[in-house]
């Protein structure tokens, strides 16, 4: 088992806002009009994005993933498992609250893989994580 963990990323909005938002992924549909955006700041490797309430499917680099909203614990914590994942995997968003207005979270993966595997996704883990945490934190949580 190896876990992967993004950097705390700052959010200038309060943890329940944050949390309502990401706990019912319709919530991101605002993300559809700036996907451009997002596909440029993750470097073109983001293809597509699609959801619904408790999954989300993103292809990447022509690998379809789909996470699936496994648990909810509000407002700290939502917790995915990874459906038509190439490895079996958890991903799980952490929320604390700094102030009233201002939230920090954290992304983590767990994945299966075996030693040989590891040394091969252990890279493209670490770098997902990370820009998913950064993608989280440009999400405008107040609409």
């Amino acid at each position: 088992m190896a876990q992967y963990e993004s950097n705390v990323k700052h959010v200038p909005y309060s943890q329940e806002q944050v949390y309502n938002k990401l706990s019912d992924l319709n919530h991101l549909s605002s993300l559809r009009d700036r996907m451009d955006l997002i596909k440029e700041k993750l470097d073109g490797k983001l293809e597509d994005m699609s959801f619904d309430t408790d999954s989300l499917t993103l292809k990447v680099q022509g690998i379809s993933l789909t996470l699936r909203i496994i648990e909810r614990e509000a407002p700290k914590c939502i917790k995915f498992e990874g459906a038509n994942s190439p490895i079996p995997m958890n991903l799980w968003i952490q929320m604390l609250p700094v102030g009233a207005t201002e939230a920090k979270l954290k992304v983590t993966i767990r994945a299966e893989v075996n030693m040989f595997m590891k040394a091969m996704v252990a890279k493209p883990l670490q770098e997902g994580v990370e820009k998913l945490a950064d993608m989280l934190a440009m999400i405008p949580y107040n609409n």
